[in-house]
């Protein structure tokens, strides 16, 4: 470089851009060092937001194209408890072809025993869309047609694996006897099915109809497939179709779905797991920014000579920024692009997997707007980190730069440098607000990391203070720890803030963990029936009840109506018009178990209005859950309407219940006055609680010998469906584990490049106290007691800070109670604190072996 930088007023100035980059680009030649940790901060934030963002657009779009496939159809128009009319067949038939499919919970008993099973009755034209796969492949008609005596049946592994079966078995279902002539590998619709309690088992219908489950009331959903005919089955002729089939039989009480939204709450589910995802992966990209910042200012503290030439040769400290700037951003580009290729590595990964191993309709999509969304939240994210600790450089002089390697320079930057970081901070806010499924969800999400950041800061302090004010130990290695903790240039505020945000993590899953694991295992099977029988018949509930007392003596038994039914209008307005609050949309999503009693049922609790006479013969009633209520915006004296069996029924709000959910007893979102279903046909629904210190051989004992002489009746375990429950939660918490190792995993990068940034002046610090005499012993020492307190203190903020979140999350969001087990959450801490401990030592041990002259000949 010749000459000076030109002056502010000259022509030169005017082409200041060009003359920034091609500065920025002869810096960039001493290569990365010293970036790489700030590279994979941010590859690491906009790889998992980028990635969670193809991943979730992939399985929408797989929904919405293979939504034919899904449904077997262009639409399913659904029933409960009750096969279509002849007008309402014809009025499908009118808009094309129609294929039926019945689905019901059913026992399969063998003669050692019996299993619940989710039974599928499919008609001659199953598969209508995508093969059904079976070991071995044999065609649907022969796997199902009725041959020696026995109906076909196609099953789930499982449920061989349960009753110790092989293919040619025998199980009796209901009064018919079934072969399971093979297992199940695949079917089309699966995800159209949803999540059961038992495996599946496919027969036909006319099996079905043999086999004697076919009874009055009986929750059997009875599916019927349309498809338009070919030339006519655009979008506009699917709205068409659906409305006309509405108007043609307006009180059928059809649960409808279009191959445009076919399974609507698994898209909701992965719409909204994805918005955690994408959380998880920005708090990865915060912490990351921790990095950032620690990485730009071990910059520009390599960067003392160059800074000290530019300003000699007359370069503004706005020059000298800028050059930093573009060099920072530049490198910031690199990680944005390894990201974006870790992001798409995930999305073509776990494409490789659905297909393989999960029955996921996943498409894979790299969407340009996705990818636009990584790459911002990368560039924000680097340039809000990056600006203050540039911007303090602008006013320090050329004598001022090279002394503040001994005393460093702790102003604020100018303003105008602070506008810029709160102006990148404010937009990386908006994009994670406006960006997010829920924003209330994103506004709660950046108001706790503004808080995190801010509480750290302030526990660094403290540390500081608390330091700075404490007597000074004789012991010289306790001493020098207690001076590094405070001194000018401290790791205290760097280290304090990575690690802390880790712990506090990990204390929240850990704490989160450990209360669900105790509320399914240890809560529930206490309070909660043993059994529940489903689809007793009316006339045969005293014999069933006799049954039960004669096989498990001094057992409690329970019983209610029960029907199913579809909330059609809310106060006159129609379902689909409703806005309900997220936590409780799912009671206007398809049909819901309802009843009828005339006393206020076990478990529940008035909290406004007044439960009806037992002898009430007025307009029908209806007791509602007061959160359910609360979250559709009902109150006592407004009517609902529900179809129950074809059938509309307008009913008032009398009064709202508390119900204790998680006893598990039974209980109804909706409890109507007993004239409401006068004549109705349904089941009963039935429980047994089992003394305590029953024979452990009674539950198998007792499903096997309910099957045999009830065959309609379904019982379904309490265990089973705990554990089948269990699993899901298990399955749930593993991928928030995994998901939540990616912040974790940023916090590790931080606390390294942390340690990283400090190198020059841990070096600095050995040479000149080994020059003094200072042995490694003593150093080695001096540091882990640093690095120990450090520990200590943000394991402390850990616990508290993710205890707190936890309690949050345990007793809000998922409304149970809380027990501050500590144990695991506090092993995690202190696991966390050894990684800090045993990583700053193992950096400073390769520090004190720096010999001294060396050192000080390199630096003349």
């Amino acid at each position: 470089m010749h000459g000076t930088i030109p002056a502010a007023s000259s022509p030169a100035r005017r082409a200041g851009l060009p003359l920034v980059l091609r500065l920025a680009l002869r810096e960039l030649r001493a290569g990365l060092a010293g970036f790489f940790v700030f590279i994979a901060c941010i590859a690491l934030g906009v790889g998992a937001i980028s990635g969670v963002a193809s991943i979730a657009r992939s399985l929408v779009e797989g929904v919405a194209s293979q939504g034919r496939t899904i449904l077997g159809g262009d639409a399913t128009f659904a029933l409960i408890q009750r096969e279509a009319t002849p007008e309402e067949r014809a009025a499908l038939a009118a808009r094309g072809s129609v294929a039926t499919v019945a689905t019901l919970r059913a026992m399969a008993v063998t003669a050692d025993g019996a299993a619940l099973v989710e039974a599928k009755a499919v008609d001659a034209s199953y598969p209508t869309r995508g093969t059904l796969e079976t070991d071995p492949p044999v065609a649907v008609a022969e796997l199902l047609a009725e041959r020696d005596g026995a109906w076909g049946a196609v099953a789930d592994p499982v449920l061989f694996e349960r009753l110790d079966l092989k293919p040619g078995a025998r199980v009796t279902i209901g009064t018919a006897a079934f072969e399971l002539r093979a297992r199940l590998v695949s079917e089309p619709d699966k995800i159209a099915n949803g999540i059961g309690f038992g495996p599946r088992l496919i027969m036909s219908q006319d099996a079905l109809r043999a086999s004697g489950l076919l009874q009055p009331g009986s929750l059997v959903r009875w599916s019927y497939r349309v498809s338009l005919p070919p030339g006519r089955d655009t979008d506009e002729d699917l709205s068409a179709a659906v409305e006309a089939v509405a108007k043609a039989v307006p009180e059928a009480g059809w649960d409808v779905r279009t191959r445009l939204n076919a399974d609507p709450r698994f898209t909701n589910n992965i719409l909204r797991f994805s918005q955690f995802l994408t959380l998880v992966g920005l708090t990865a990209l915060l912490v990351g920014g921790v990095g950032v910042a620690n990485a730009v200012t071990a910059f520009v503290d390599r960067k003392r000579n160059s800074v000290g030439i530019l300003k000699s040769l007359g370069a503004t400290g706005g020059t000298v920024i800028a050059v930093f700037l573009v060099q920072v951003m530049a490198i910031a580009l690199i990680g944005i692009a390894l990201g974006l290729a870790v992001g798409a590595a995930l999305l073509f990964g776990t494409a490789a997997l659905a297909g393989s191993v999960l029955p996921l309709p996943i498409t894979p999509t790299l969407a340009p707007a996705d990818l636009a969304t990584a790459v911002l939240y990368g560039l924000l994210t680097a340039l809000a980190f990056s600006i203050l600790p540039l911007g303090r450089a602008h006013d320090i002089s050329v004598s001022g730069l090279f002394r503040d390697r001994i005393a460093p320079d702790r102003r604020w930057p100018r303003p105008r440098y602070m506008v810029a970081a709160a102006v990148a901070g404010l937009a990386l806010t908006g994009l994670a607000v406006l960006a997010a499924q829920d924003r209330r969800v994103a506004l709660i999400f950046v108001g706790a990391a503004l808080f995190a950041f801010v509480l750290l800061r302030l526990v660094a302090e403290g540390v500081m203070a608390a330091a700075r004010r404490l007597p000074h130990p004789r012991h010289p290695s306790a001493r020098l720890a207690l001076a590094n903790l405070h001194r000018p240039g401290a790791l205290t505020p760097s280290l304090v803030l990575s690690l802390g945000l880790g712990i506090a993590l990990l204390v929240t899953i850990a704490v989160i963990d450990r209360n669900l694991s105790r509320e399914l295992n240890s809560t529930l099977p206490e309070r909660a029936p043993n059994f529940f029988f489903i689809d007793v018949p009316s006339t045969e509930t005293e014999a069933f009840g006799r049954f039960l007392a004669e096989k498990a003596p001094g057992a409690a038994l329970e019983a209610v109506p029960m029907m199913r039914g579809r909330l059609t209008s809310l106060k006159g307005v129609p379902v689909g018009e409703v806005k309900a609050a997220q936590e409780v949309a799912w009671v206007l999503d398809g049909d819901r178990g309802i009843t009828y009693s005339r006393a206020l049922p076990e478990g529940s609790s008035l909290v406004a209005g007044e439960w009806w006479p037992a002898d009430y013969r007025g307009p029908p009633l209806v007791s509602f859950d007061a959160q359910v209520a609360e979250g559709l915006g009902l109150a006592i004296g407004d009517s609902v309407t529900v179809n129950v069996l074809g059938r509309s029924l307008t009913a008032r709000i009398a009064n709202l219940r508390k119900v204790d959910w998680r006893r598990l007893g039974i209980n109804f979102v909706m409890v109507f006055s007993p004239n409401t279903f006068t004549g109705a046909p349904h089941t009963e629904l039935m429980t047994i609680t089992l003394p305590r210190g029953a024979d452990p051989a009674l539950e198998p004992r007792l499903l096997r010998d309910v099957a045999r002489a009830f065959p309609s009746v379904t019982s379904v375990r309490v265990k089973d469906a705990l554990e089948a429950f269990n699993e899901i939660v298990g399955q749930l918490l593993f991928a928030i584990r995994i998901a939540s190792s990616v912040a974790l995993l940023a916090s590790v990068l931080v606390l390294a490049g942390a340690l990283a940034a400090g190198h020059r002046a841990r070096v600095y610090d050995a040479v000149i106290l080994k020059t003094l005499g200072a042995t490694r012993p003593k150093l080695v020492l001096a540091y882990a007691i640093e690095y120990g307190a450090l520990g200590l203190a943000t394991a402390l903020f850990g616990l508290v800070a993710g205890s707190a979140a936890a309690f949050f999350v345990i007793t809000r969001v998922m409304k149970l109670g809380f027990s501050p087990d500590l144990g695991p959450a506090a092993a995690w801490a202190l696991a966390a604190v050894f990684v800090a401990v045993g990583l700053g030592l193992a950096g400073t041990w390769r520090i004190l072996g720096q010999k001294p002259a060396r050192y000080l000949r390199s630096s003349e």
